[in-house]
C-alpha cells in the first residue's frame, strides 16, 4: 500500500477510545488501555512536596498563573489538577497473527503534539518491519494528555491575539501554539517537571508490562524506543540514566533529534512562539543556577541525587557538562543510530552529530542524513502533498534504518 493510503485508513480506524480495532486488509490490530500515572505529585500546583526516595520536603514550588492564562482555556489550573494528564488512554499496535509479542518499541513523539495522526503509518511500518509491539506513548499535556479547550482554534487563537497585544514583537504566535507557548512562558520550570513525569511513567510502563499488565505484550518483552524531535531527549534521558534498570540493553533510533537543547530552535508557527522559546532558554540556559539557588526542590531534582535529573541537565547545553555527557554516549554508542534531514531548521543535522559524536567525532553513533526532493520541514517530513513515489521512497529510507537498528 502507499503511504498516502496507509494514512487515510489508519486515520479512519484510530480511535483511543475502541478497546481493539483490526486494520482492514492488514494482520496489524490496535489495542488500547488505560494508564493512570503515579508521577502526578511532580507536578508545579501545589506547596508541599515530598521526595520519598530521599525523605526530603519542600515547600518552594507555589505558582500563580498571570494575565495571559484564559480561565475559559482550562488554562488557570494547577498543573497537578488536569485529570487529562492523570489518567488517559495509550494505543499498542501489534501483529494480530501473534498472541503475545516478545518484543515492543515505545514511539515517543515531537513538542506540541495534538494527535497521533501523524506516528499512525510510523506505527504500523514498525510493526511489519519487526514484528515487534509498538506503543504510542503521550508525554505529559501532549495528544490525549491535556483539556480539549487546549486545542480549540477559537480559544486558543483569543490567547495568541492577547499575547500579540502584549509583545508587539513576538514572532510565529499562532492559535497552533498558544497553549504551549503561554504555559511554558509563564513557568518554564514546567518543561522540566513535565519531561520528569513523563520519564517516570515510561518506568511505570515498562513495570506494568513486567507485571503481564499489557495483554499484547509479553511480561519479559525486550523494549526499544523509537524517538521523534523532543522525544529523543527523553529517551536519551531514559538510557543516560537508565532509570529503574529498565534500559540495560535497550537500542534506541532518534528521527530529526539527538541535540542539545541550546542547539535547537523550536521558534515555529507549529511548536512554540519567540517569547516562549525566549523564556524557556534564559531559564535553562543562562538562569539556571539562580533558580537552582532560589527552588532547592528543582535543585535537588537535576542533581546527582536523581540520575535522571542529571541526565537531563548533561543534554541541556552543548559546552557545559561535555565531558560526563559524552563519556556516558561512548558507552551507550552501540545501542544508539539517528537519521536526521539536512534542510531540518528545528533540529539541524550538524547539531545532531556534535552531540552524539562527539566535540572530535570519536563516539562511534551512527548518523546518518537523509534529504528528500520535495518539500518537507522538522514538523512534517512526510506532507501528504508531496508526489506519491518520492514520498514512499522516503518513508521507506527512514523506516528500514529503523527497523534494521530496532528490529
Amino acid at each position: 500500500m502507499s503511504f498516502r493510503h496507509d494514512y487515510s485508513v489508519l486515520r479512519e480506524c484510530f480511535d483511543l477510545n475502541r478497546e481493539r480495532v483490526e486494520l482492514p486488509n492488514s494482520h496489524i490490530a490496535i489495542t488500547t488501555s488505560w494508564f493512570e500515572s503515579a508521577a502526578v505529585p511532580l507536578l508545579p500546583g501545589t506547596s508541599h512536596y515530598q521526595c520519598a526516595k530521599h525523605d526530603r520536603v519542600f515547600l518552594d514550588d507555589t505558582f500563580v498563573p498571570g494575565p495571559l492564562v484564559t480561565d475559559e482555556a482550562r488554562m488557570c489550573l494547577p498543573d497537578v489538577a488536569v485529570t487529562e494528564n492523570q489518567r488517559f488512554r495509550i494505543a499498542v499496535f501489534t501483529d494480530s497473527r501473534q498472541q503475545r509479542n516478545t518484543g515492543a518499541i515505545l514511539m515517543l513523539h515531537g513538542l506540541n503534539e495534538r494527535t497521533w495522526y501523524k506516528y499512525l503509518p510510523w506505527a504500523k511500518r514498525l510493526v511489519e518491519t519487526t514484528g515487534k509491539a509498538v506503543i504510542l506513548f503521550p508525554i505529559a499535556f501532549h495528544m490525549n494528555r491535556a483539556p480539549d479547550t487546549w486545542g480549540q482554534a477559537r480559544l486558543m487563537k483569543q490567547v495568541s491575539g492577547r499575547r500579540q497585544a502584549q509583545s508587539p514583537t513576538i514572532v510565529n504566535s499562532t492559535f497552533a501554539n498558544a497553549a504551549i507557548s503561554t504555559r511554558l512562558q509563564e513557568n518554564p520550570q514546567r518543561f522540566c517537571w513535565s519531561g520528569l513525569q513523563t520519564i517516570e511513567d515510561i518506568a511505570q510502563l515498562i513495570n506494568e508490562i513486567r507485571a503481564d499488565l499489557y495483554a499484547p505484550i509479553a511480561r519479559d518483552a525486550k523494549v526499544n524506543i523509537f524517538a521523534y524531535s523532543i522525544g529523543a531527549f527523553l529517551a536519551e534521558i531514559l538510557l543516560m540514566a537508565n532509570v529503574g534498570q529498565h534500559f540495560t540493553n535497550t537500542r534506541l533510533f532518534m528521527f530529526c533529534g539527538g541535540a542539545t537543547v541550546d542547539r535547537m530552535y523550536p521558534n515555529s508557527r507549529y511548536i512554540l512562539d519567540s517569547d516562549a522559546t525566549i523564556a524557556l532558554h534564559a531559564l535553562f540556559l543562562s538562569r539556571l543556577p539562580n533558580e537552582l539557588q532560589q527552588g532547592p526542590r528543582l535543585g535537588h531534582y537535576i542533581s546527582r541525587a536523581h540520575s535522571e535529573g542529571q541526565a537531563f541537565r548533561w543534554l541541556l547545553s552543548y559546552h557545559e557538562n561535555k565531558f560526563e555527557r559524552e563519556a556516558r554516549l561512548r558507552q551507550l554508542a552501540a545501542q544508539v543510530a539517528a537519521t536526521v534531514l539536512r534542510k531540518d531548521n528545528v533540529v539541524p543535522p550538524s547539531e545532531v552529530f556534535s552531540a552524539l559524536q562527539g566535540e572530535a567525532r570519536d563516539i562511534p553513533i551512527n548518523v546518518g542524513v537523509l534529504d528528500f526532493p520535495f518539500e518537507y520541514s522538522h514538523v512534517a517530513p512526510f506532507p501528504l502533498n508531496a508526489p506519491e513515489a518520492d514520498l514512499s521512497r522516503g518513508f521507506d529510507q527512514v523506516f528500514q534504518a529503523a527497523a534494521a537498528h530496532l528490529g
